[in-house]
């Protein structure tokens, strides 16, 4: 398959923050285009480091989940850990720290799945999906308001999560369908 050169990015002729809160600064792009269009765009502006949703998969052939809550949505949802990244760690080292956070164990071995980002045209973020196994228990104190509620459940029922009305997260539906994808290829056996 021929892939055609990607175009020359849109110059930025400004960049104004119109709006901040304690965790999001939205900006106003002002663009030109290299055909001489001119646009105004907004985005919400990442902090840079990127964050990290780990596939956790225990000695039994269970996948570890969580259920907590969500403001967006003003629900509970079920959904891999996750988390940011903070300054000075890689990502398997954010993924450790979030696995002992949030479900009370670390992991021996990550494998990278893969970068994702959510909303590019209106967010720069970006998320690292790691595959996790080979658990040994160990807790850290995390950052939640309240217990998380760790759920289990059977490798061999994977898909049946995708029918579950609070696994919705279009992220956690990636990172499942990334590790169905890796674990079917026979790189995890090696």
């Amino acid at each position: 398959m021929t892939q055609k050169k990607h175009p020359t990015p849109p110059q930025i002729l400004s960049n104004n923050v119109v709006a901040k809160s304690r965790l999001f600064t939205v900006e106003s792009l002002e663009l030109k285009f290299s055909n001489n269009e001119e646009r105004q765009y907004e985005r919400i502006r990442g902090g840079g480091r990127g964050a990290v949703m780990i596939v956790p998969l225990s000695a039994d052939n269970e996948l570890l989940l969580v259920r907590e809550y969500c403001a967006g949505t003003n629900n509970y949802q079920l959904g891999f850990p996750k988390g940011l990244i903070d300054p000075g760690e890689t990502p398997e080292q954010a993924a450790n720290r979030e696995l002992k956070e949030e479900i009370g164990f670390g992991a021996e071995y990550f494998k990278p799945l893969r970068t994702v980002t959510m909303a590019p045209s209106y967010f720069n973020a970006t998320m690292h999906i790691l595959f996790a196994k080979q658990l040994y228990p160990q807790t850290l104190i995390g950052d939640e308001p309240e217990p998380l509620v760790v759920v289990k459940w059977p490798l061999t029922q994977w898909q049946s999560l995708l029918d579950q009305e609070d696994f919705t997260e279009a992220r956690s539906v990636a990172a499942l369908l990334l590790l169905d994808k890796y674990l079917a290829s026979g790189a995890a056996d090696e």
